[in-house]
């Protein structure tokens, strides 16, 4: 009789090449083939590390409704950097949120700070619900009169100089039209410079005020009203990338038919139904909460969540989520999140977090930015100074060449390309059910070289069927049987159930099983009856030394047929064998045909027997295979490929893929709908199981690139091209804001064109 190893005990997994969980290990494969519960340690490694807080310290989120560009997140850094209860700082811009960790009573004196820089700081609660009503409410919702008449009076300036009216007639028109649209500008352009920061309002208020001082009134009018119509036309534009993924909110009906404690059905404010509640949902309604259906069928369309193009059929257990449409039917639901934890919530929340982890364009570009300004107001200043002193140039011409450089010296339209676009492939991904954790996985989807996949779960549907049984000793076939059934019982593996479920069905009575324990990699062991018997794979019997020819050439068999098999022995002698085969899904074919059509390679990763994996592999046309994997030698085959190719994704859909998931360059959950695990831990969530949608992101993530390239290079260049006339004497303030503010919109322009992918 074979020695125990001791375990975990409690569930645990049989035949499986994996570690194992307390709780929940499994039988039969090498898996834990829970649906996208992708383990934590996958990603903690790569994704972008949250604040800490201190002992003593708390963490608080503020909205700031004027804060859109690195120019006023340098401004509070700067200003909350000389406050000493402020322990760290997390900007995300394109929601306009500031994430301080602070000392617990400091909070008062870091609004009193921002509120010194001309800024109105709002707490935000934690909640995604609470977050996106205050994202909703724009910033650019104000009155436009004012603006309209200082662009008339602007004209009337330009028209008076034309028609060589009184200076005296042009210069007041000037300032009235400045003094209408500018003085917003020169406040804040005021602030910064106060604060030792040059961003555009400082720069914008010196240009105009020096084209004011030398006379030239109706450019400096005109300049002034073409930028802040610009920068309106801009927050507008930034708008729609910062509001995509909110549009997904508003699919949540705000009320819900809940059942009240008389039987009663009561129309309720959907945010404060409780978890355990029971709601109903008639035809072409949307379901308001997460739940699960307790009475009646439907067919609901799932692609606000999942980005399902078919309606899929629910009945009594089944999962629905909050923003879903029920299309035939009418059923009810038990509520098994609140409004602000629901599937759709979480995803909103998630992608809002994405966007405060900068891509490496994104991070690069902020470095360029901390350089080009100052260089540009140098070359600005040398401008002003030099050919006068130097050369005997004309001031006047100096000075104004000089002015135009300034409003050039702004990188706005570099900085804003990036984040703009990022968001719009992270919205874009949302609404197609691919969750991207950030945007650097975003862009290193169109690296990807290899992909790696798990099998059961993954590739195949994960729900095997009992295929075959052999008696192969001296014990009765129900007694054989009985056996295997009651420690298979004790796993929730697919391979598991499936022996489970075939035995069930005969009716045979679970034995008492005692001192059960895993065996890592082989199965699982426990004594009934005062006799130690294993259910495992075929490494577990050839570690016991049972395994003879004969059963070698049999086993051999069965897995050339795409079968796996469990065993079940004494230690002695094998005394039943068991076949269950899994099915492929549908679009697993299609899936690996579309990578490969991109260029990446793949390659399978199953605890499975070599002869199943390589069937399997053969139906759906995986480049390579490597069967028998315990997860170290997953982990192991990641960086091997790594070492040796370039960037590597790996696809799992269970905690035994954690290792080669955290290994992996990006991670990739299966069926995340419903899982707060997946949708928190995963470097991309796939909320369905349909395997296509990795080449949509990888079409996506190419895509994004090329519009950052083409942003990156319409801002360089442009102003590039703005500053060499200059410098020659052929711009004019005019060009220099079409420079500035025509680029930023065309890049803005240029980056949401992603939300129509």
């Amino acid at each position: 009789m074979p020695s125990y190893r001791p375990l975990q005990s409690g569930h645990a997994h049989a035949g499986c090449g994996h570690d194992h969980r307390p709780a929940h290990a499994h039988a039969g494969c090498g898996h834990d083939h829970q649906h996208a519960h992708a383990h934590p340690a996958a990603t903690v490694a790569r994704q972008s590390a949250p604040l800490k807080v201190p002992a003593g310290s708390v963490r608080s989120r503020l909205r700031i409704a004027q804060m859109d560009c690195p120019t006023e997140e340098a401004l509070i850094r700067k200003k909350l950097d000389g406050i000493d209860a402020v322990h760290g700082l997390d900007f995300n811009l394109m929601q306009r949120v500031l994430t301080v960790v602070h000392t617990a009573d400091s909070l008062p004196d870091i609004d009193a700070a921002i509120r010194e820089l001309g800024m109105t700081p709002t707490p935000l609660t934690a909640t995604a619900t609470a977050t996106a009503k205050a994202a909703n409410t724009s910033s650019t919702t104000r009155a436009h009169w004012p603006l309209a008449i200082a662009g008339l009076l602007a004209i009337a300036a330009e028209v008076a100089h034309w028609l060589d009216m009184p200076v005296v007639l042009v210069a007041a028109l000037a300032l009235a039209a400045v003094a209408g649209c500018g003085l917003a500008t020169y406040r804040k352009g005021w602030i910064a410079l106060r604060n030792g920061n040059l961003n555009i309002n400082a720069l914008m208020s010196i240009a105009v005020t020096g084209a004011l001082l030398i006379g030239q009134w109706p450019e400096a009018a005109m300049v002034m009203f073409l930028f802040t119509v610009a920068e309106l036309i801009e927050a507008r534009s930034l708008d729609r990338a910062r509001h995509a993924i909110h549009g997904l909110l508003q699919l949540a009906p705000e009320q819900a038919m809940v059942q009240q404690a008389d039987g009663e059905w009561v129309a309720v404010d959907a945010a404060t139904v409780a978890p355990g509640s029971v709601a109903r949902v008639r035809p072409g309604e949307r379901i308001a909460l997460d739940g699960v259906i307790v009475s009646g069928r439907s067919t609901v369309n799932q692609a606000p969540i999942t980005g399902e193009s078919l309606p899929v059929e629910k009945g009594e257990g089944d999962a629905v989520f909050a923003g879903t449409i029920n299309e035939s039917g009418s059923f009810a639901y038990r509520v098994t999140a609140s409004a602000d934890h629901s599937t759709l919530a979480r995803i909103i929340h998630a992608v809002e977090e994405a966007q405060g982890r900068r891509a490496p364009t994104q991070r690069f570009v902020d470095q360029f930015a901390k350089v080009y300004t100052p260089v540009v107001f140098v070359i600005a200043l040398a401008v002003a100074i030099a050919p006068p002193l130097l050369m005997n140039g004309v001031w006047y011409d100096w000075i104004y060449r000089a002015l135009v450089l300034l409003v050039i010296a702004c990188p706005c339209a570099l900085v804003i390309s990036t984040p703009v676009t990022i968001v719009s492939g992270l919205a874009t991904a949302a609404h197609h059910g691919i969750l991207i954790k950030g945007g650097v996985y975003l862009e290193q989807g169109r690296q990807l070289a290899w992909l790696a996949l798990d099998k059961t779960g993954t590739l195949t549907h994960g729900k095997p069927v009992q295929t075959d049984f052999e008696l192969r000793g001296a014990l009765p076939e129900e007694q054989a049987r009985r056996l295997a059934a009651s420690l298979a019982a004790r796993s929730d593996h697919p391979v598991s159930r499936a022996l489970t479920q075939a035995e069930a069905q005969a009716t045979l009575p679970r034995m008492s099983v005692s001192n059960f324990a895993a065996i890592p990699g082989r199965g699982v062991q426990g004594v009934i009856d005062g006799v130690a018997y294993q259910l495992g794979n075929h490494r577990l019997i050839h570690d016991l030394g049972v395994c003879s020819p004969e059963l070698e050439a049999r086993l051999d068999a069965l897995e050339r047929q795409g079968k796996t098999t469990l065993l079940l022995t004494d230690g002695e002698t094998v005394l039943a064998l068991f076949a269950v085969a899994d099915s492929v899904r549908d679009n697993s074919r299609a899936a690996i045909a579309e990578l490969h059509s991109l260029g990446i390679r793949t390659l399978m990763l199953s605890g499975d027997n070599p002869h199943t994996v390589a069937a399997i592999a053969a139906q759906v046309g995986i480049d390579e295979v490597r069967g028998d994997q315990l997860p170290e030698d997953k982990a192991a085959a990641i960086s091997a490929k790594l070492a040796a190719t370039g960037k590597v994704g790996m696809v799992g859909d269970g905690i035994n893929d954690a290792p080669a998931l955290a290994r992996a360059d990006i991670g990739f959950a299966m069926a995340a709908a419903g899982s707060d695990t997946a949708i928190e831990t995963a470097d991309v969530a796939l909320m369905d199981d349909d395997l296509r949608k990795i080449a949509r992101f990888v079409r996506l993530s190419r895509a994004t690139y090329r519009v950052l390239v083409q942003n990156i290079a319409l801002a360089l260049g442009i102003k590039g091209v703005f500053l060499a006339l200059t410098v020659a004497g052929l711009g004019t303030m005019w060009m220099a804001v079409f420079a500035d503010m025509g680029t930023s919109l065309l890049v803005v322009f240029n980056g949401l064109r992603l939300l129509r992918k």
